[in-house]
């Protein structure tokens, strides 16, 4: 039996080249069990007709197909659906609307409550989209990531991306890292004491476990990254926050029996504080004296583009107190998932098995193709140009809020990506972001970055990472006018 073209239709919202959605519309066909093993399909130029699309383009799916035993071919009879294609399950779902398990009994510990506030999928579909923490893909080099991640897939690599590494990383990658992006930072470390991460929330998660228990006290900034207040919880510690001031987290202010410091001092999240050297040394000295240790988290130290970033704690650290978080999610995009724990053997050594208990390593391929893409330049390059375009970005944004009057609280000392703003009291940000979406404007509602019960509700975060210089100004003025009709 022929199965008829009329049946074959590409999606409008498909994505891929139209080789793989041909490719990808007959395997699904095939899977559902709507084409037949047996049955013929359209000849390669009458479906490329109906689907408006080159005769190459199909017979290279057909081809693809073919390989993977999805068709065969009977010479000039046509191509037919295989007698070895995957077959549709011969079971209907079972469906779970009858549940009768009481889940509020079973579940043992809920993570839910700390879940972090919805970021909207569509971001870029915004006009005005001052969201924190996504990739530009007008900065971003497509081409030589690319280049590198076929680099990565060659034979020669074989072994890199197909090992199980178990509790190791790729040794190209961690090279890097020791003998380049570290000395940046003015840290000094052994491969030994480096660890691959699936970026920097999940090294502080594994930092928690491996340092904290239900007798220990784990200080934090207040405001702080939203993660974090839930990763703590889940080591089931006595948990205290710091509010910070213009300086960042003060030593003082640390209570007497913590035994864990969690700190941003390059660059305060949110408030984007940068701890002066001074304080920096106080709080090493704080940390000293009261015999705890120091989880420094130092994001976005590679978007100093207003001058250059202070060295971070680790560098001035030596009895081996601060453990260093990096990641390359905010420097390359967020999607890829590498960060990196640096911090003395023992520490490391535990922190690795934890690793390998629960997820083994990050992807070998993934770990390769940054190595090449670090290695080769390519990231020097990136983040030139992004600190370039940012400069600009800031600048924009910092003459638009001070045309439109609205209150910064706290901007980078060196460079950054975002504004920490504060909205007239009485204005709640929540309901602002919810009316500037409505005006084609996001912005990020500040409370979640605050502990306790009473948060403030007035601040929100406006980043100039994702948005052309050019709707800046317009997007401010929006803003301005939802602010004045909330106040």
């Amino acid at each position: 039996m022929a199965l008829p073209v009329e049946t074959f239709f590409l999606h409008p919202d498909a994505q891929g080249t139209l080789q793989k959605q041909i490719q990808q519309m007959i395997a699904q066909g095939i899977l559902s069990g709507r084409f037949q093993k047996g049955e013929k399909l359209p000849s390669t130029r009458r479906l490329a007709a109906h689907l408006g699309v080159s005769r190459i383009t199909v017979t290279i799916a057909y081809t693809e197909l073919l390989a993977n035993d999805y068709l065969k071919s009977r010479g000039r009879s046509g191509y037919f659906v295989s007698d070895n294609a995957p077959a549709p399950p011969t079971f209907s779902p079972r469906q779970e609307d009858n549940d009768a398990i009481d889940w509020s009994r079973a579940i043992g510990q809920r993570y839910s409550s700390n879940a972090l506030p919805p970021k909207p999928q569509n971001w870029a579909s915004y006009r005005y989209p001052f969201i924190y923490g996504q990739a530009d893909p007008s900065l971003f080099d497509h081409a030589n990531w690319r280049l590198c991640a076929l680099q990565a897939l060659g034979q020669r690599d074989f072994t890199s991306m197909t090992t199980d590494y178990y509790d190791q990383d790729d040794s190209q990658l961690i090279e890097f890292i020791a003998r380049q992006i570290l000395p940046r930072r003015g840290v000094s470390a052994r491969p030994e004491q480096i660890l691959i991460t699936l970026g920097a929330q999940n090294a502080l998660w594994l930092t928690a476990q491996v340092l904290l228990t239900q007798r220990r006290r784990a200080v934090l900034e207040d405001p702080c990254y939203p993660a974090l207040s839930g990763i703590l919880s889940q080591s089931r510690c006595n948990i205290t926050p710091v509010r910070v001031d213009q300086d960042g987290l003060p030593p003082e202010a640390i209570p007497a029996d913590t035994d864990v410091i969690f700190t941003t001092p390059s660059h305060q999240c949110p408030t984007n504080a940068t701890m002066p050297m001074e304080r920096r040394r106080a709080l090493l000295s704080r940390a000293q004296k009261l015999e705890a240790l120091i989880v420094e988290d130092d994001y976005e130290f590679e978007m100093s583009f207003l001058k250059p970033a202070s060295p971070a704690l680790k560098s001035l650290d030596d009895e081996g107190r601060v453990v260093y978080v990096g990641s390359f999610s905010k420097s390359l995009f967020p999607g890829l998932r590498l960060g990196y724990l640096v911090g003395s053997e023992p520490f490391i050594r535990e922190a690795r098995a934890l690793r390998a208990s629960v997820l083994r390593h990050p992807p070998g391929h993934i770990q390769r193709t940054a190595a090449y893409f670090l290695s080769l330049g390519h990231y020097d390059a990136l983040v030139r140009r992004m600190g370039v375009a940012l400069h600009e970005r800031r600048r924009v944004m910092d003459e638009a809020l001070v045309t439109h009057d609205l209150r910064v609280s706290g901007r980078g000392a060196y460079g950054g990506s975002s504004f920490w703003m504060r909205a007239p009291e009485g204005v709640d940000a929540i309901q602002l972001a919810e009316n500037l979406r409505a005006r084609d404007v996001l912005i990020e509602p500040g409370h979640a970055f605050f502990a306790g019960e009473d948060r403030p509700t007035n601040f929100y975060r406006l980043a100039y990472s994702s948005i052309p210089s050019t709707r800046i100004a317009e997007g401010v003025g929006l803003i301005a006018e939802e602010i004045a009709k909330l106040h």
